[in-house]
Formats: structure tokens, sequence, C-alpha cells
């Protein structure tokens, strides 16, 4: 019956002017569409239903009920309304109409029968309640916090939720506070979790393999080996010379073993990715498959338009047919490949969170042996390059399966087209795949030269920036400059070659469409006479080979992109798949007492140990005999080769050198605790912290600087031990706290936090110490030679015995004795040292108020102890030390751009641009060369085709095409050479100012904003915009070139490009307004992640020892969430523009083809098909071009952050006009007239008229509180900061009118913390390498370090690590006085140089110093008042004043300050005498 209804007569209702649909198709596939798509999504929504468990009544908002009422009612007013009227209609008016007994008909298209009114209003009333309805179902029912949860179908599919964002974001800058939640499965820590999974059992899998394929290379050369040793003829009575044999082998072996370790456990990490992200993978999959198919709808689509011109017999309906579907097909196709690339980028933000999180949570567990084949900066580098790089390869991965599905398609679809002369084109393709090949591998070899020279500049700018201050002190700037130079030339020449790879392989892909379809064209034509190039065939080939551009371009450049990911690949498996930390060193076994090490032997030691519950045991020995190894073990940070440690209990740790991180003081202090106000008092004040609060802004919520930069040495150290006093751990290991504080203070701490009457008293310590004076006082004596325990026992046993211990005292008691002796007497047990201690306010240097936001005066001290301001947001203002990272809102100035372009050089720009125009016209060219060829298909029309002409065609289109591929050559050389040049220039100008600008930026800047500059931005500039910049002018000319085709063929269009164009103006103003925010709170946000990375990497004993990973994971997987933010929402917003700009494309491809139509009886066929097959490409091209703006704007903030940098304020110049004397200063002369300084203008004066004569050769102690300004001096005469009135002259020379590099290199300093770089020993001395290896030698005797450096392998070429780490404190101390030894200048400057070192370096240091400087000028900053007591004079400064200056002897006989802090520090006039 159906067939019947249906069948009869389909044709009829088509073959007419205005054709119609048959009932039967209207009644069937229209009612079968919808009900098909609401049975292909029913399930999954009912599904979702039922797993509700509770009806939230919250739902209930004005939007939901409307929508509630809106169906029933449409409902109602259509059936019973609409039957009642019909029905009386009927009856009464229209008894005999025969017309439509049917009410069903209702809902079709209603045939207009105006004397039916009634059912024609109600149609479109019932009409117009559907769409509303429509509309309303995409409108959330309500809004909640994250649009997105509850956006619905139709907003999802066109990211209309993001709307509101895009909005705000055009009416001001967008802040971080703007961002909405994330979802749970885009969370770190859900993708973490995932990872880590998934992770484990890979790399265990990976491990085994690993093992497995050793062990097979170890049997194979054993046999060999064996092999050999019986082929000399050997019988079997020799086999003992065998094992010998195979012995040697075994031991050569274990050399190689090194080089072996370099392998590890490889190919795990891909897999892994793909385990744990499948779910996603698969989705993008397939919408990548559909998108694929669709494309290859609209080339057919055009065959029948073109075919459709050509006939003019044929109804206009069909033609706008073909435009509809066109716009139908288009729209479908960008709906679809928006979500796929919506799956893909947030598979590239999870895919480099895991990885970011996964390096980090490595870091905390990693081997220290893995830890220093990598420095910080290389790790950072993993986190930041290698994980980007992941990122950017998975958000294009599909393609390796796509690209060659739709050549394959293509292939198919042209065969049909033009038969086997597509074979030819073909070829063209095939061979030009190996020569890409060739280039990947050569450029990846490039990339790998490339990414070494990157770490190795990073690492040394790290460096540079950590100890800015001593290259400053040492006047060394240029030869740190000449470094980095060296290195960054190397980079860019490295960066050009990669650049002229590039061009050529642009050549070869630029040509290769044009190669392809001439060879095509040109065999199909010559192959038979009859073969003629019609419109339909020609441009549907042209269609063609236009989807064919795509992953013909695309292939080349993600080989590429994968060979640099293997690179990163492998840099990662190294690092995620080495050693851990061996946790079975540490045991925690309660059948053992508290603590025993049994022979432990390390790389360096052997120590057996068993220390009892509540102990305080000290542990002494030389420099270098292995203390800090000690604890090291002890934290089970070392290689244990044998035995094991128990212990029983929680840890808390102290360092040698304190590790501070950028936080509130008080949050330093709790790490991770929670807040007891009493407890934290009661440590503040046990640790001497009191007076420190009272100086610091915002008591102990100042926040503290990258490394602790505001605090002192002894502050921090403070700092560091006040954070173990408030852990209540069970024991204490404590490396050398007391060494960076005076020794009253070092008494204080001892008597009220370690000793046995302080807060630890119950506790079990193990004290690393230099202070004689304490180990009376001590349970146990450990005393260490050379990494092994000599002997054990308590003070007087040890002294008792004679051996090594009292060897040891007696270097170091002589000069103390009498101190202990006076200090046993002085301090009654019950006497308040409290007191003492607050009004000596110890040694250290005065806190640099340089970082004060003018909110401090020292001289108003509160007297009050710890008073509380009530205010605490007052505190807060106040306290701000690092300012936020400035970030630029708005648009970026027009004037950045025209920065980069005149780095690049204004000849190269025109050049450039001027190229690619020709490049343009070349192309557009060629095609109406092509449109006017298939018009002889009209005109030869069953005639023969003259050869002539088919030659001249053919080689035209050939010139043309070849000529497009040698104009891209041209213009892509042209911007490579322009690009390296401007990457130069602006690298040059950054490095140059930021060596130059003044300490106090370096104070107020974390280290990671400055090194930011000079990674990702710098990477930027050399990598990105070049890119970014040549795409967006080729999208550019692209555009243009294109409408102009359109307009050429179809006049009419132009009155559609206002409109479009102004649509298009305001899309991309709003998009770029919100993009350019999101991606600058995107780089804001993610700077925290590495400076709270390289400060977790540097402080990794202390958070293992108290056991906080886990703590840190949140911390870390929190600043990434913040980061992800901005992140996501960013990616959306691409594809909110995207879809808006296709839709706008696809309105292009409409109007082109209606205007087509309409004007078809004018227009020859080639015509149409050319501006046709032009419009398919502009959506593409149109978005491209968006996206290159809003990149290359993007991309370019990135000039704009380096140019800031290049052009902050700098310091005096290095090298003035007036130049002192080559031998000045010769006497060694110093006179102060009223000087006055201030750190910051609007500061207050931290100086206040210094007036002194210091004669040449006299020794100056100079002593003060803290705060008093002795570091002020310091700074004052290497003018780190400068007068605001007064001068100091040198010789009669004011240093003011001098260059600063003329002054700093005849002044040496011996700084507070000895700062080394990484390189040679010999360029730590000397990196100017102005002396000759027999000064250096001399001087490293002089300073006793000539035996350790002749016993090194390397000598003088001895690599120092990052920081010196391979080199004990001492050591460093005593490399910082060969450095001033070899300086040999007139003026010597001493601050504090001793705080660190043991007394035995103490001593050595001391002796040098009184006789190699014999002749010079010595100022010294004093914290213990010994080392100054015979010094010719004693300065002593109180709040910026000289109070007392005179001779030792005389200060104390007038009983005024001077004599006050020797009477605390326990010297006494007759000891004076002695000394």
């Amino acid at each position: 019956h159906l067939e019947k209804f249906c069948l009869k007569n389909n044709a009829s209702y088509l073959n007419r002017e205005d054709p119609d649909l048959p009932v039967c198709f209207e009644q069937t596939v229209l009612v079968w569409i919808p009900l098909g798509f609401l049975w292909f999504c029913a399930p999954r929504h009912l599904v979702s239903l039922c797993r509700r468990t509770q009806v939230g009544t919250k739902h209930l908002s004005w939007r939901y009920i409307f929508k509630q009422v809106m169906h029933p009612a449409r409902h109602a007013l259509v059936d019973l309304f609409g039957r009642m009227a019909l029905g009386w209609l009927e009856e009464h008016m229209y008894p005999y109409s025969g017309r439509m007994q049917s009410l069903d008909l209702m809902y079709s298209i209603p045939l207009c029968i105006y004397h039916d009114v009634p059912r024609f209003c109600l149609f479109y009333i019932s009409f117009g309640l559907e769409l509303i309805a429509l509309i309303l179902s995409a409108v959330a029912d309500v809004p909640p916090e994250n649009p997105e949860v509850g956006a619905v179908f139709l907003s999802r599919i066109t990211f209309s939720w993001f709307s509101s964002m895009v909005v705000k974001g055009f009416k001001r800058p967008l802040v971080q506070g703007d961002m909405w939640e994330l979802n749970d499965t885009d969370g770190t820590a859900d993708i973490n979790q995932r990872f880590q999974y998934f992770m484990q059992s890979e790399l265990g899998a990976a491990r085994v393999r690993f093992q497995n394929k050793l062990k097979k290379k170890r049997d194979k050369s054993r046999d060999k080996a064996q092999e050999e040793a019986f082929q000399n003829g050997l019988g079997k009575g020799v086999s003992q010379d065998v094992l010998m044999m195979v012995r040697g082998y075994e031991k050569k072996k274990k050399k190689d073993k090194k080089k072996e370790e370099k392998d590890h456990p490889n190919s795990w990490l891909i897999t892994t990715i793909y385990k744990a992200f499948k779910g996603i993978l698969f989705e993008s999959a397939f919408f990548k498959l559909l998108q694929d198919l669709l494309a290859f709808v609209s080339p057919q689509l055009l065959k029948l338009m073109v075919s459709f011109t050509q006939d003019p017999s044929r109804f206009a309906w069909e033609g706008y047919l073909y435009a509809v579907l066109l716009l139908l097909v288009a729209i479908l196709q960008s709906l679809v490949l928006q979500q796929y690339f919506q799956r893909c980028f947030v598979l590239g933000m999870k895919v480099r969170t895991a990885i970011t999180a996964a390096v980090y949570k490595k870091a905390l567990v990693v081997s220290n042996d893995t830890r220093k084949e990598s420095t910080v900066g290389e790790i950072v580098n993993l986190m930041s390059a290698d994980a980007q790089r992941f990122n950017d390869v998975t958000n294009f991965i599909h393609l390796l399966w796509s690209c060659p599905l739709q050549i394959g398609l293509s292939i198919v679809f042209l065969w049909f087209e033009l038969g086997p002369s597509v074979l030819a084109g073909l070829a063209v393709m095939v061979l030009l795949g190996p020569i890409n090949g060739l280039l990947a591998t050569k450029a990846r070899t490039i990339q790998v030269k490339n990414m070494k020279f990157k770490d190795k500049r990073l690492k040394i700018m790290n460096e540079i920036l950590n100890g800015i201050k001593i290259l400053k002190l040492y006047a060394w700037e240029p030869s740190f400059q000449a470094q980095v130079e060296g290195i960054r030339e190397d980079e860019l020449n490295v960066m050009r070659k990669f650049a002229y790879l590039t061009s050529v392989s642009t050549f070869i892909f630029s040509c290769a469409p044009a190669l392809v379809s001439l060879a095509t064209f040109a065999v199909f034509v010559g192959v038979s006479p009859n073969n003629l190039l019609t419109a339909e065939k020609a441009f549907t080939s042209i269609a063609l080979f236009n989807i064919l551009r795509f992953p013909l371009a695309m292939l080349p450049m993600l080989i590429a992109a994968i060979v640099q990911t293997t690179v990163s690949r492998k840099r990662l498996e190294k690092f995620l798949g080495g050693e851990d930390l061996e946790s079975d060193i540490v045991r925690h076994d309660p059948s053992f007492s508290m603590f025993t090490i049994i022979i432990f032997t390390c790389s360096s030691m052997d120590v057996s140990l068993d220390i009892k519950p509540g102990r305080l045991v000290a542990v002494v020995g030389a420099v270098g005999s292995g203390k800090s190894s000690l604890m090291s073990a002890l934290l089970g940070e070392m290689y244990s080769t044998k035995g094991f440690i128990n212990i029983q209990g929680s840890l808390a740790f102290v360092p040698q050198q304190a590790w501070i991180q950028n936080a509130t003081l008080r949050d330093n202090i709790l790490f991770g605790s929670s807040h007891e106000e009493r407890r934290l008092q009661g440590v503040i004040q046990a640790c001497a912290l009191g007076p420190d609060l009272e100086l610091l802004p915002g008591s102990d919520l100042t926040e503290i600087g990258e490394k602790g930069i505001n605090l002192s040495g002894g502050q921090k150290q403070r700092v560091s031990l006040a954070r173990a006093a408030y852990s209540q751990a069970d024991i204490y290991l404590l490396d050398d706290p007391l060494s960076a504080v005076d020794s009253h203070v070092g008494k204080h701490l001892f008597d009220e936090v370690i000793g046995p009457n302080g807060l630890l008293k119950d506790k079990t310590r193990i004290l690393v110490t230099h202070g004689v004076s304490f180990l009376p006082y001590v349970d146990e004596i450990i005393v260490l030679v050379d990494g092994v325990v000599s002997e054990v026992g308590s003070y007087n046993s040890l002294r008792a015995s004679r051996g090594a211990f009292s060897e040891f005292l007696d270097t170091y008691a002589k000069e103390q004795s009498n101190q202990t002796h006076s200090e046993s007497e002085d301090t009654l047990p019950d006497s308040p040292l409290e007191d003492t201690v607050s009004v000596t306010l110890k040694r250290e240097d005065s806190i640099r108020r340089s970082q004060r936001n003018g909110r401090l005066d020292v001289r108003l001290r509160k007297k009050s102890s710890l008073k509380k301001s009530d205010n605490v947001s007052d505190i807060k203002k106040g306290q701000r030390l690092i300012e936020n990272e400035t970030m630029e809102t708005g648009k970026v100035k027009f004037s950045v751009y025209l920065q980069y372009l005149r780095a690049m050089g204004w000849g190269y720009t025109v050049m450039v641009f001027l190229v690619y125009f020709t490049q343009n016209v070349a192309f557009i060219g060629q095609n109406l060369w092509l449109s006017d060829w298939t018009n002889d298909a009209v005109d030869y029309y069953n005639m023969t085709y003259p050869n002539w002409k088919r030659d001249t065609r053919v080689g035209v289109f050939g010139v043309l095409g070849v000529a497009q591929g040698v104009f891209v050559f041209i213009g892509t050389l042209l911007l490579a050479n322009a690009s390296v040049d401007a990457s130069r220039i602006l690298h040059s100008r950054l490095l140059n100012n930021i060596l130059r600008v003044p300490m106090i930026f370096f104070d107020t800047t974390p280290i990671g904003r400055v090194v930011n500059r000079f990674a990702k931005d710098i990477f930027t500039v050399d990598e990105a915009i070049p890119q970014s910049f040549r795409s967006w002018l080729l999208c550019l000319l692209g555009v243009v070139g294109t409408l102009f085709v359109i307009c050429l063929a179809t006049p009419f269009f132009t009155i559609i490009i206002i409109p479009l164009a102004v649509v298009y103006y305001f899309v991309q103003r709003f998009y770029v307004a919100t993009s350019r925010q999101l991606r600058r709170l995107d780089s804001v946000s993610r700077s925290p992640i590495y400076s709270h990375f390289s400060e977790t990497v540097s402080g990794l004993s202390v958070i293992r020892a108290y056991g906080h990973q886990d703590r840190f994971l949140k911390h870390n997987e929190t600043t990434t969430d913040e980061n992800l933010k901005s992140l996501y929402p960013w990616i959306v917003s691409n594809r909110w523009l995207a879809i808006r700009l296709e839709f706008l494309g696809n309105l292009v491809v409409f109007f082109a083809a209606l205007f087509a139509v309409i004007s078809r009886k004018t227009l020859d066929s080639g015509l149409v098909g050319l501006s046709i097959s032009y419009a398919l490409n502009v959506t593409q091209t149109l978005n491209w071009l968006v996206r290159m703006t809003s990149e290359l704007e993007t991309n370019i903030v990135a000039v704009e952050r380096v140019s800031e940098y290049a052009e902050l304020e700098n310091e005096a110049k290095w090298v003035t006009d007036t130049r002192p004397p080559e031998k000045w200063p010769e006497k060694g002369r110093l006179q102060f007239d009223n000087y006055k300084v201030r750190y910051r203008p609007g500061l207050d004066l931290v100086l206040h008229g210094i007036t002194c004569d210091i004669d040449s050769t006299e020794k100056i102690g100079i002593v003060g509180r803290t705060g008093a300004g002795k570091s002020s001096l310091t700074n004052c005469l290497f003018r780190i900061i400068e007068a605001s009135e007064g001068r100091i002259l040198i010789d009669n020379v004011d240093i003011s009118t001098i260059g600063l590099h003329d002054l700093r290199s005849r002044l040496t300093i011996i700084p507070q913390d000895p700062v080394l770089f990484s390189g040679t020993l010999r360029m730590n001395l000397d990196p100017f390498d102005k002396f000759s290896d027999e000064d250096i030698w001399r001087v490293l005797e002089l300073s006793h370090l000539k035996d350790y450096v002749a016993g090194l392998q390397e000598g003088l070429q001895h690599e120092v690590a990052e920081g010196g780490e391979n080199l004990s404190v001492g050591q460093r101390q005593l490399l910082c006085l060969a450095r001033a030894l070899l300086r040999k200048s007139r003026i010597l400057i001493l601050d504090e140089a001793t705080a660190a070192v043991d007394l035995e370096t103490d001593d050595l240091i001391q002796n040098t110093i009184r006789e190699e400087f014999s002749h010079c000028t010595v100022l010294t900053i004093a914290h213990r008042l010994h080392s100054i007591m015979d010094s010719s004079r004693v300065m002593v400064l109180d709040a910026g004043k000289i109070v007392e200056f005179d001779s030792p002897s005389n200060l104390l006989q007038q009983q005024g300050h001077f004599y006050a802090m020797a009477t605390d520090a326990g010297i006494t006039r007759e000891e004076t005498t002695v000394l």
C-alpha cells in the first residue's frame, strides 16, 4: 500500500517550476527523522535520570516553570481548540468542501488557501510556539556557577554558554577572580591520579624489560670474553687465567656501567598517556572521521552546481537547493570540527598537566644521584618546555591517521573525475615524501642541539641572577655577559639553520599543489585529444586538490613536531624513570632502641652508632670530615652500600644553609602545622625572634621574599630552627644551626632551645657544631675523622682519653678558653638571658630595608615586646615585599609591533611583504588562467583541440605554479634572516639591561619572574613570533585574494562584503580582547608553578625530613589548577570564535552560490566554479586569519614583556670619561664627608650624615646592632646604593664621579654568603683570565686550598656544580678568600665572612688576612667581637650614626655602647690587654 501510495507520481511533483514534497514523503521521512533522533538520544538521558537519587527543588526557576507550561499549552491550544473550532467550521461554513478531511495535515506545510483562514492561523500559531520552545530549550534552567555544567545541547554545540565571559572580557580586562571553577575531571588531582595509576604499571613493565636487556648484554659479553680466552689455545688446565680475565673484564665493565646507566627504561610514556586518556581520544577520533567524510560532500555539490549553470533549461529551484545544501553541509561540518578541536585541546591540556604533576611528584622522591644529573634549570625545563611539546602534539595527534584517509579519499574522487591521469599527480606527491623525511631527520638533530644551548644558557642565567650581588661587587658582569652572548650566538646559528631548512620544506610544499595539479591536468589533456578540460572537471578537481593540500602540508609539520617530542619523551622518561630514594635505608623498627645506625657505609663514610632516646648528641670534626654527609645519611638521602638505619618517631631537620619559603614568616615557622598562638609565641621567644619581629613591618605576617631575601643570614637560621622547634617531632637533626649567629645569640639558642634545659630537652637531638663552648653540656660526643667515627663518649671521658677529640679541642680552645671561662661565670643559671638578647639584638647584617615600601623607620622601634597590630589588613599592605607581576591589560600597543619590525629591519620587512604579495598574484593568475582554459571546452565543442593551444595552456599554468613556490621560498628565507636578527637584538638588549639595573630591583623581584623573561618570552620571540607573523601575512593575502576573485565573478557579492566584514570585525574584537587577557592570565599564573617548583627542589631535604611531600603536592595541584582555570576558558574561547567565524565563512559560500544562481544567464561556468571553489576555501582561511591575528597579538606580548625589562632604569655608568689613575687607590685612604643615604627616594635616611677619616693600612672594626647601618655602609662604598647627600673620597677621588666598574674592580670584599658559579674553579677565581696559573696556585696555597685542589683530577679545571654544591661551605668560603687575595687591592671589606665556618677555617682566614693584607686598609663588619679586638679602631654605629669611634681599649674605658656589647660577649678589659 505504502509503495503504491509513495512511488505513484513522485516525479511529477519535482518536474515543475514550484516543486513540492509528495504527501507520502512528508508523512514518512519527515516524521521518522525527529523520531530517530529521539530514539537515539533517549537511552542516555534516561540513564542519567535514573542515576539521580533525590530531586532538588532548587531547580524551580522561572525559566524551568515557563518551559514546563509551554509544552502543554501548545498541545492544548492546537489539539483542543483546533479540533473544536474546525469541527464547528466544517459543519457551518464548509459543509460541501471536500478538501482536507484530515486534521493531520495541519502539521504539514499549509497550502495557503486563504478561505481556510482558521487552519492557516492555527498552523502558524503552533509553529511559533514550537520555535519559542526550541529557543527556550537552548537556555539553562538554572544559571550555575560554571555555565558549562548547566549548558544545554544547543548551547554546547555552539559554545554559547561561553558568551558571558566574552562580553565581560570585552567590557573590562578579565582578572583571575573572573575564572570559573574547574570541572572535577579537569582538575590536576584527578588527572594526576589517573596518570600515576597507569604509569606505575607501565614503568614497572619497562623496568623489567630493561633489566632483561641488560642481563642479555652481560651474558653475551661474558661468553665473548670466555670464548676469546679459549681461542687463545689455552686448555682447561688454565681455567684460572680465564677466571682472572673475566674478573678483569668485570672491572672494565664497572667502568662502562656509568655509561650504561645513561640507558634507562624507555618507551613507556606514550602507552601511559594513551591508557590514561583513551576515552577522550576515541571521542575526538569519531568526530574527526565524521568531519573528514563531510569534507568530500562539498566538491560533489560544486560539481552539480557547475553543471546546473551550464544547462539553462533546468529549473531555478535546483540551483537554490544546491546553494542551501552547500550551506547545510558546511554548517554541519563546522559543528563537528569544533567538537573535535575542543576534545583535542582539552586532551593536550590534560597531558601537559599530567606530565607537570608527574615531574613534580618525581622530584619529591628522586634520589640524589638522579637529581645531580640534571640542574634545577633543566628540571624546570622538563616541566615547561617538554610538557608543552607534548601538549602541542596531542592537539593534532589524530592527523596521523586522518591525513592518509583524506589523501586516499581525494584520490578516489579525483579518479572519477580525471581517470588514470591522477596517477601523475600522485607520483609527484610520492616523490616529495622522501625529501620531506630527509628534511625532518635533519631538523631533528638541529632541534636537539638547540635544546642543549637553551638549557646551557638558562642555567648560566639562573646563576647570574642568583649571584647578581656578587657580580656587582666584583664588577664581573662583562665576563658573564660574554659567556651568555657566546652561547646565544651558537643558539642563533642553529636557529638560522633550522629556519633555512624550514624554508626549503615550505618551498616544496607551496609548490606541491601547483605541481600536482599541473602534472594531472597536463597528462589528462595530453593523453588523448578527446579529453577536454571542462569547468566541472577542473573545479571539482581543484576543490579536491584544496582538500588534499591540508593533509599534505600538515603531515610534515606533524612529523617534525613528533620528532621534537621524541627528544622531550626521552628526557622525560629518563627523569621519571630514574632511581627513587631507597625507602628501606631508614627503617622504623620498634625492637631496636630509638636510633641505630649499623655499619652504614655510604659512598664516603663508614659509621656505626646507637643513640638512646632523649639524648643530646654532638657531632664534631674538621671541615670535610663528613658531618653533613652523616646528616644526609640519617635522612636516608645517601646511597647505602651495606647496613641500615633504624629510627623511631618523627624527624625535624635544620639544614646548614637555611631554606626559607616565599611565604609569610608565620607560615615559614608553622610549616603546615596548625596555628597555636601560645606555642608559636613560646618558640619565637626561645629562638630570639621577638626583637626581629618588632623590626619587620608586618610582624610575623611579613612576607618573606624568595630564598629569604629580606632576612639576614642569622635570621634565616633562627626561622629555620623555630620551624623545627614548632614541629614537635621526636628527633631533631641540627646541622650546625648556631654557626650563622653571634656567640651570645648562639648561647641563648643553645640554652633556650637545644640544650639540657631548652624547649627540646626531652627529645633526641643530634647537633653538628663547631662551637666548643657547648660541648661540656651535651650527653654524648661523636668525633668524625675522614668519614669514620673515631671516638664516642661524654666530654670528660673524651678529654681524658687524649684522642682526636682533645687535639680538636686544643686547636680551638686557645682563643676561646678565656671566653668560655668568663661566660660560665657571668651567666648564672637563673639570670634572665632574655634581656641580654633583646638588648644586644644579635649581630647579623641589618635587615635590608630596601624592600620596605617606606613603611619602616628603623628608629621607631616599638619598645613593647611582640605587640600585635589590631588591624591585620594594615600590616598586609606594609608587608607586600614582592609586588605582583605587572600584567599589561587592554590592547597591545601598535608601537610594540613597530618595535619588532624595527628589530627585524625595515628593508627586510618591506621585501618580505612585496615577495609574498607577488606570490599571491601568481596564485590568482594561475586560477584565472585555468578558468579561461575550461572555456575552451565550450569553444572547441565537437572540434579537434589544436596542439599549440594545449601546450600554451599547460605551459603558462605550470610557470605560474612554480613562480608561487619560488616567491614563497624567497619570502621565507628573508623572513628567517630578519627574525634571527630581531631575536639577537631583543635578547642582547634585555641581557645588557638586566645586568645594569640597580640591586634594589633584584631584591624586590622574584628570580623566577626574570628567568621567565629569558626562557618563555625569548623562546616566543625566537620561534613563535616569526611563524605566526608569516602565517598571518599569508592568511591576510589569501582572504583578500579570495574576496577579489568572488567579486570578479559575481559583482553582486560586493554588497554582502560590507555587512559580513562588520560582523567579522566585531566578533574578532570581542574575542581578541578576551583571548589576549586569558593568555596573559595564563602566563602570569604559570610563573608561580615554576617558582614553587624550583623552591621545592632547593628545599627537598627539609621537605622530606619533615615528611611534608603530600602537602607540597597539594600546593602544586592548587597552583596548577589556578593556571588551568585561565587555560581552559582560553581553549573554549577559540572554539567560540571559530564556530562563529565558520558560520560567516559558510554564508560567504552560500551567497557566492546564490548569486551565481541568480545571474547564471550572464556567467560562464568557469567563473562560477572558480568563485565557489574559492569560497569553499575561505572558511578555513578566515578562521586562521583571526586565530593568527590573535596569536600574533598574544605572542607579541613577549616582545612587550622583554622590552619592559630592557627599559628598566639603570644604575650609574660602568665606565665614565673621568677615569682614576691606573694604580689608584695606592694608599687606601677613606674619607666619609657628611654622607647620607636612603634606599629609595621617599624613604627615610639609613645613614644620617656619616663623617670620618680612615688612614691607609688602618684596620677598622665596624659594630652595631641589627639595623644600625653596617651593611649599608659597605653597600655605599660599592655604590650599590647611591648617596642622597655628601660624598666618599678614596685617595682624594670622589667615588661618585668615576664609573662603577672602575670603583668596584679596585675594592675587594669577602661577602657573607660565599657564592660560586658553575664552571671551572679557575673561572670562579679569575673570570677574565687576567692572571697566570702560578698566581692562582699561589693564592690557593695562601687560602689553604692548594692540597685539596691539587688532589682533584682536573686541578684548576675542576667543574664546580651549580651554586658550588660539590664543595663544603667552608671550602666555598676559602675560595672567596682566594678571590680577594688574587685582586690585591688596597682596600678590603670583610662582611661577616666567618659566619658559616668552623673555628679551624675561621682561624685560617683570620691569620691569612692579618699576614697578606697587612699593607691594606681593612674594614671588618664584626659579629664575633674577638675578631676585631686587635683592630686599630672600632666604629660603633647606631641608627645610622657613628656613636663611638676609637681604639678598642679606649672604648672599653669609656664604658659606652661598645663596653656594653663587649660585656655581653664576655670580653673584659684584662683580655684585651692579652690580645
